[in-house]
């Protein structure tokens, strides 16, 4: 009996450490540095929202725009940069469990979006600070990005920037109330946020459901991400836009803008868990679509 109990706890044991062996060949150096840029990207695209508070609160919204598309420019340069490494995640898949594998990786890639997503939303309070000071230096510099950005690296002014650095809290959404939230907005940005975060690694997986059309599932990635773009650019843009110039004409309060900008924050972040969800279904869906452009 105590054989086949020790016998019994040798397998759990080897079985428990095949799991873990097999963990740690997803967690590849390549998914790792994927995953950090995922990060990047969606704290970049999550902080964009403080821009148009920071305008807001300093009435140069003009200017703040300017600082808004550059943020979106580097979150876009980043998203680019990281699509061919991801892309490259097919071509060293195992032959055996495929798809168990390659699922697998794309849901670490997932949950990074979702932890940007909080990282910006922590950092909301500091970045709102720093970048009202960014948007007035803009508007001192006459618009001219590379004089902003030669004088923010100065050590005097980074040492001012660290003076500005604010631990997360509660008190931040006093005033704050669920039941402000505009219900349909916020929907619309959950799915949208959704539709993008899963994007191209839908087309990427529905390349391997479908390899005998793989590069128009691949291609497909563009055309998604674009929709998702266009919508955010017809739906949730001009409703933000015109709470910040609300603010500024004085027929706002910016205790409603910061409402919004943190409902939007809140929204985005539900979008990326979303996204575990949609993931595979929408890789089915591609992959069923394809067949129709070819």
């Amino acid at each position: 009996m105590n054989r086949e109990a020790s016998t019994k706890y040798k397998y759990v044991n080897r079985v428990i450490f095949e799991k873990k062996v097999k963990n740690l060949d997803i967690l590849t150096d390549k998914l790792i540095v994927i995953a950090l840029f995922i990060l990047i990207i969606h704290s970049i695209e999550t902080l964009a929202y403080a821009v148009r508070l920071s305008g807001a609160r300093v009435k140069l919204l003009a200017s703040a725009l300017s600082l808004f598309n550059v943020m979106v420019m580097v979150s876009r340069l980043a998203n680019m940069m990281q699509q061919p490494f991801t892309g490259s995640l097919i071509d060293t898949v195992p032959e055996v469990n495929t798809l168990a594998f390659v699922e697998q990786q794309f849901r670490v890639i997932i949950g990074f979006a979702s932890l940007g997503t909080l990282v910006g939303i922590l950092l909301l309070p500091t970045f709102v600070a720093i970048f009202s000071r960014a948007i007035i230096h803009l508007s001192e510099e006459r618009g001219s990005i590379p004089a902003l950005f030669k004088k923010s690296v100065k050590i005097e002014y980074i040492k001012r920037g660290f003076k500005h650095i604010h631990m997360p809290s509660f008190s931040y959404l006093k005033g704050i109330s669920w039941r402000d939230i505009p219900f349909k907005l916020f929907i619309i940005n959950v799915l949208i946020t959704a539709i993008y975060t899963i994007g191209v690694l839908s087309a990427l997986y529905a390349a391997l459901l479908a390899p005998e059309r793989h590069a128009t599932a691949m291609m497909s990635s563009g055309l998604i991400n674009g929709l998702a773009t266009i919508l955010l650019i017809i739906f949730i843009d001009p409703k933000i836009s015109i709470l910040a110039d609300d603010v500024i004409n004085q027929r706002g309060s910016y205790l409603s803008l910061k409402r919004v900008s943190v409902m939007m924050m809140g929204s985005r972040l539900l979008g990326t868990v979303l996204a575990q969800l949609l993931f595979i279904p929408g890789a089915k869906y591609i992959a069923w679509f394809t067949q129709f452009m070819t």
